[in-house]
């Protein structure tokens, strides 16, 4: 397997692992479209709906390079996508203010 297919495999895996685990007040679903390389998790309140549904998560693979966009838990992505072997130095916290790098 090359690089890019396990990175991908790693961004995705670890992406949708934050779609487990649904409460009795909302229902996580995964989104994944894997020919932009882009994952997401979506949640979406029970009725009456007190909150709107939201993303919870979302990353995608760009120059190899993983670009979080949107991470509003309390068990941060970029944390997971160390923990499964990418190095920090390979993941952007878009949602943080960092940017890719200029070629």
């Amino acid at each position: 397997m090359d690089q890019v297919r396990d990175l991908t495999t790693i961004v995705q895996r670890e992406v949708e692992d934050y779609a487990l685990g649904d409460t009795s007040r909302a229902v996580t679903y995964p989104v994944s479209d894997t020919a932009r390389q882009t994952y997401a998790v979506v949640v979406v309140p029970d009725q009456p709906r007190k909150y709107k549904a939201a993303v919870v998560v979302m990353a995608r693979i760009v120059d190899n390079k993983v670009v979080i966009d949107e991470d509003i838990t309390d068990r941060p992505l970029w944390q997971e996508l160390v923990r499964a072997g990418i190095p920090r130095e390979q993941i952007i916290l878009s949602y943080a203010g960092e940017s890719l790098p200029q070629e």
